[in-house]
Parts: C-alpha cells; structure tokens; sequence
C-alpha cells in the first residue's frame, strides 16, 4: 500500500523517480520508524503517515533544489536531506545535527541505503566551515536566526531554502536588510492537510 501511495504521490507532485529510488525511500521510511523506537526522532509513528509527512512533504521542494552541494541543517531524521539525496544521486548532500544520536542514525542511514553522496555532522552549525551552494532546513528556527547560523556557510551567489508551514509573514520582515526573498513557494504536498512555504533568499540586498 505505501508503494502505491508513495508512486501516487510522486506523480501527484510531478517528480519521476525510477523504481529503485522509490524502494530505497522506502527503505528510509522503515529505518526510521524503527529506529525511533530507540532514538526518538520523529513524533510519528504510522508508517502511511511517514509517506506524506516526511517522504513527499521533503520531495516536494526538490523542483526547487539546484546542483550544488547542499547542507542540510537540524537534519534530526534526516529530513528533507535523506529524500533529496534518494532523489538526486548526483547531488552532494551534506547533514548536521547537534544531537550525537541523531547525527549516528544519519551515518547508519547513509551506510545502510548506499548512499555515497550523503555526509553526516554531529555539530554546531555555527563552529562548521566550508562553503555551500544551497543550505535547507526544514522546521530548524526562525528564519532570522537559520540565516544568521549559517551565514558563513553560504557560498557567493548560494541560496537558502527554509520549508515552513505557514506564510512566515513576520519572520520575513524581520530579516536583516542584506538578506532578500527571491521567492515564497506555496506548496502542495499530497494526503498532508496542512500550510506548507519554502522561502528561498538570498545574501545581498
């Protein structure tokens, strides 16, 4: 059943995923819920909801998502980093977590569906270095505080991606005046009945 609702999904969002990454998803899904028994790193625990509320609510950005190396930030599950990372074999997708034991399902994670293009972080994002084209994150912070963490993270001409639920009309107006909005995204994620926004910005006014 989840095999059809994922495949349902999908198309539903536009995306074509061949079938080995729809099983490895999957496979994500399963690793998950069961490693959340021990480890706590999802409130859910249905694995029908896990399709819509984590597997398709984290693909539904990927139209959005472009070809260089991503960090994803407050990672926890693995979300939306494992899934982009299913989805995109040949993007470079890079995690990190403050929480040691979320950042160790994340290793397992990537050890145990194969994925050579995943790197896991147990770290403050704010003590990390490196460059990156694209940083995401998906319920991390407010907006204001996710930029200013990751600020020195950003490569020249990168962009932040931040899902939200709601239009965060608020936490946009409060960005710093060098930060500007190239888009907000209302998305549609199927069987989720809920607000979902990326907001993508950019460095530079």
């Amino acid at each position: 059943m989840s095999q059809d609702a994922l495949a349902a999904g999908l198309a539903d969002l536009g995306i074509e995923l061949p079938a080995a990454a729809q099983h490895k998803l999957l496979a994500f899904r399963d690793l998950l819920l069961k490693w959340n028994k021990t480890y706590n790193l999802t409130a859910l625990r249905d694995p029908a909801q896990a399709v819509s509320h984590h597997l398709l609510d984290s693909l539904a950005i990927l139209p959005h998502v472009g070809d260089g190396p991503l960090l994803d930030v407050g990672s926890g599950g693995g979300l939306p980093g494992i899934p982009l990372a299913i989805a995109k074999p040949e993007l470079s997708v890079s995690m990190v977590d403050t929480v040691q034991k979320k950042a160790t399902f994340l290793q397992q994670a990537a050890i145990e569906l194969g994925l050579k293009n995943v790197t896991a972080h147990h770290a403050r994002v704010e003590e990390m270095s490196g460059q990156y084209a694209q940083i995401s994150s998906r319920a991390f912070a407010e907006i204001g505080l996710f930029v200013s963490l990751t600020r020195h993270l950003l490569a020249p001409g990168g962009r932040w991606l931040a899902m939200k639920g709601i239009r965060p009309d608020e936490e946009i107006a409060a960005l710093p005046a060098d930060v500007s909005v190239e888009s907000v995204i209302p998305l549609h994620v199927p069987c989720l009945d809920a607000e979902r926004h990326l907001i993508i910005l950019k460095a530079g006014s």
